[in-house]
């Protein structure tokens, strides 16, 4: 099954929200041989005002880290259409796709298995670090459904998964529950800077599972990418 190799057990992955050649090249090239910065997270503005094959070889003319591709949110579509969306994926050279497979376990099963049967690493989430997303907050998902999607993942041979890294309290029920059921579990962690995620305190909340902050804004957006970057990736790699 593919895996990712990252070239640290913590660290960080700038998440590339952006819409054009010149911004994707600024911010891998300042930040692409910075200690702690491991890969990057490709979103749907790159890859719908560019095309994704154009998107990823953008980064590959400067970099071989790994690339991640979240289609906010791949999965939550009737399985069918898995196998063509990992076969494109697979085709312009990501190396791991984002799964949220919300629309039930047939979803869960079609999207991890055709992201294997492609080469592709599969990091599966289903929660979300918004207040309104679960129905306890007033949203629409039902508040078991991330662990369930979890649970149905671990038995499909999936060890990465993405969490909030907002909920402290659920990085570590993460955490204990994927240690006690998955050799080297690795964990994505989302909401770092501007919606109240701190690595420090998600990292500390994970045990011994291996951590990627993933941080947008706080890196893109800032003046200076580089020094932003050195910044959050020495703060991960404390956890080394």
């Amino acid at each position: 099954m593919a895996d990712i190799k990252f070239r640290t057990q913590n660290g960080i992955i700038p998440a590339l929200d952006l819409e054009s050649f010149d911004a994707i090249r600024r911010v891998v090239e300042e930040t692409c041989e910075v200690e702690g910065v491991v890969g990057y997270k490709l979103g749907i503005a790159g890859a719908l005002r560019l095309g994704l094959n154009h998107a990823v070889r953008a980064i590959r003319e400067i970099t071989d880290l790994p690339i991640l591709y979240d289609h906010q949110k791949a999965g939550l579509d009737i399985p069918d259409m898995a196998k063509k969306f990992c076969a494109i994926c697979q085709e312009a050279g990501v190396d791991a796709l984002v799964l949220f497979p919300l629309a039930g376990p047939s979803a869960v099963e079609e999207f991890i298995k055709h992201t294997q049967r492609n080469g592709l690493c599969p990091i599966v989430g289903g929660d979300f670090p918004m207040d309104e997303y679960k129905v306890s907050g007033g949203g629409f998902v039902a508040d078991d459904g991330p662990s369930r999607i979890m649970e149905l993942a671990v038995n499909l041979g999936v060890r990465h998964f993405i969490v909030p890294s907002t909920n402290l309290s659920g990085v570590q029920r993460v955490s204990e529950f994927l240690s006690a059921r998955v050799h080297n579990p690795t964990l994505f962690m989302t909401g770092i800077g501007t919606m109240g995620g701190r690595i420090r305190d998600a990292f500390a909340a994970a045990g011994r599972s291996s951590c990627y902050a993933i941080v947008g804004r706080a890196v893109y957006a800032n003046e200076n990418p580089k020094e932003a970057a050195k910044m959050l990736g020495s703060e991960a790699l404390l956890f080394a």
